[in-house]
């Protein structure tokens, strides 16, 4: 392998620790307000809807009433209280339904 690459990847890792391990060393032994701690608990499931939502909209060439059809599937069976692993099985079913219906 390259001296180059690897010096390369070093350097990612480095470049990619420091900003993870930084507030754990900043944060270290301190309590984050109520609030922040709500704000932050809630990042992850902002990202994951912004990461999906286009895909809704982009799904199986272009047929909009395809993507439309599976995110009311998966938000009905989520609201009913189902873990996510439910949610996306459900939502496999009945979108493999209404590929075999649309047929």
């Amino acid at each position: 392998m390259n001296s180059a690459i690897v010096w390369m990847i070093l350097g990612m890792a480095i470049v990619t620790y420091i900003p993870r391990m930084l507030p754990f060393i900043v944060f270290k032994g301190k309590e984050l307000p109520p609030f922040l701690q709500g704000v932050l608990r809630n990042v992850p499931f902002a990202v994951l809807g912004a990461l999906i939502f286009p895909s809704i909209l982009l799904i199986q060439e272009g047929n909009l009433l395809f993507g439309v059809v599976g995110t009311v599937a998966a938000f009905g069976i989520a609201f009913l209280g189902a873990n996510v692993i439910l949610v996306v099985i459900g939502a496999i079913s009945v979108l493999s339904l209404y590929s075999v219906l649309l047929m």
